[in-house]
């Protein structure tokens, strides 16, 4: 599934990045070094967190995109760092439970 079908499937804010990308996976998680090493490439990355390192761990793994839950507004340095590293983000004010649980009807 691609990730702009994603973004309108789950009502989500485009805060940047191309969502064209294809998505085959998604992980949950804010611990960034359990996250590197585990989430795979493509997936989808839930997460509450959103300063730099996010856009660094994003690119380290090669997400698809970053959905930042419950409301997380990144500052707009952050939001520039991930479009000048490619880096899609979306936002949701749905918490990270309530987005994993719609994942599998996707």
């Amino acid at each position: 599934m691609k990730v702009n079908d994603i973004v309108t499937k789950l009502s989500l804010e485009v805060l940047c990045g191309d969502t064209s990308r294809e998505a085959g996976g998604c992980y949950i998680g804010d611990l960034l070094s359990w996250v590197m090493s585990h989430a795979k490439c493509d997936d989808v990355w839930i997460t509450i967190m959103s300063n730099s390192n996010v856009v660094a761990v994003a690119s380290l793994v090669d997400a698809a995109c970053v959905i930042i839950a419950e409301g997380v507004k990144p500052d707009p340095e952050i939001i520039a760092l991930a479009q000048s590293k490619d880096i899609c983000l979306l936002g949701s004010e749905k918490t990270a439970f309530e987005l994993a649980a719609l994942m599998p009807e996707l």
